[in-house]
């Protein structure tokens, strides 16, 4: 799959008139060829010319690590005492119009730059975020095979099974990880764990805080799992649960989110503006009393990397199309007392949307 990858992002070089794709660390490179760097200061670089041999750039302590794909990308190796970036530099040639990934350190960025003084440097995603956005069958089937992974852990969440009042979120935020592990994923992206008042920031760091009863606790968690290429896809979800009885205007919020998230779920159909997806639920939020308390984007793309195009917010008005993959997570955050937010993956298919993520989407309430 990944020569067919080459031959599409050159295509849309060739449209945007870049000479050169230069890839480092982040998901593009694995998703081109397959190969996932470690973040250090020895450069890794995929060199891809609009027109000649891909070259994958790598230390020769990295070396064993790459699977070599012949037709591909031809391997150069370099050993310490080397200059990596003047390697790179004499595989860039005359190329006057150069993307660079995203998420390259400047380090590199700033020595490349130096070599190549009469260069204009974009984006390189640009060139790869309108071919990663659009999921193909495979990639589909990676993304619902994590999720519902993500899904089973989620029910044991809601369950009852994974014990919470008494225990640090801290402890259970461990928890969601290791289950998600022993479900198939190779690596454990975040799990958030916020009780009570916590859960009114959206991205709480689990600490010692203990669980009580009578108060909610917002799980937020996903992962990272393979494909059979060594390419891995994410996942995310989100479900709240509630130890003991709730108070009535926590279920009052709870129910608005409910039918907000299921109204935004449906409205991601082929063909609708991204902003409109996240407008259905935010103007059923707001008329419920609770617009200020809505204080993010509706979703975010997922795929290779657990954040990516397209971005369901106001503003965005790129049109789902068939493929697009994305979370759909409206939340209530009334700051000092609790918070709610329920999340699933969808994919914008031909016959409508495809949500990846099944759990019950009620409230759980659990006796403690």
């Amino acid at each position: 799959m990944f020569q067919p990858r080459i031959d599409r992002v050159r295509r849309l070089m060739a449209e945007q008139q870049v000479d050169m794709l230069l890839l480092s660390v982040g998901a593009d490179l694995p998703y081109f060829c397959g190969y996932e760097a470690m973040p250090l200061e020895r450069l890794t670089m995929l060199v891809v010319p609009r027109d000649g041999d891909a070259r994958l750039i790598v230390p020769r302590l990295e070396a064993p690590r790459v699977i070599e794909r012949p037709g591909v990308f031809d391997m150069a190796v370099w050993d310490e005492t080397d200059d990596p970036i003047a390697l790179a530099r004499s595989f860039i040639g005359s190329a006057s119009v150069i993307a660079v990934g995203d998420h390259m350190w400047a380090g590199f960025l700033v020595d490349l730059a130096r070599l190549l003084p009469g260069a204009e440097f974009r984006r390189a995603s640009e060139v790869t975020s309108p071919l990663r956005s659009v999921k193909d069958a495979a990639e589909v089937e990676s993304l619902r095979a994590a999720a519902a992974a993500a899904d089973r852990v989620a029910v044991d969440l809601r369950s009852g099974d994974i014990e919470l009042a008494g225990r640090t979120e801290a402890d259970v935020s461990a928890e969601l990880g290791r289950r998600l592990l022993a479900e198939g994923h190779q690596r454990v992206n975040f799990a958030i764990v916020a009780a009570g008042e916590n859960a009114a920031s959206p991205h709480h760091e689990p600490g010692e805080r203990v669980i009580k009863s009578g108060e909610v606790v917002l799980c937020d968690f996903g992962g990272t799992m393979a494909d059979a290429d060594g390419v891995g896809y994410c996942s995310d979800i989100t479900r709240c649960v509630h130890l003991g009885e709730p108070p009535a205007d926590l279920v009052e919020a709870y129910d608005v989110l409910f039918e907000a998230q299921a109204a935004q779920v449906t409205a991601a159909v082929v063909g609708q503006p991204c902003q409109e997806v996240d407008r259905v639920g935010r103007a059923m939020i707001a008329e419920a009393g609770f617009g200020d308390n809505f204080i993010h984007r509706t979703g975010h793309g997922i795929g290779a990397e657990a954040h990516e195009d397209p971005y369901i917010v106001e503003g965005n008005t790129v049109e789902l199309r068939a493929g697009h993959a994305f979370s759909i997570e409206p939340g209530i955050y009334l700051a000092g007392r609790w918070g709610l937010r329920l999340e699933d993956i969808v994919v914008a298919a031909s016959d409508g949307p495809d949500n990846l993520t099944t759990t019950d989407h009620r409230l759980a309430v659990i006796d403690a």
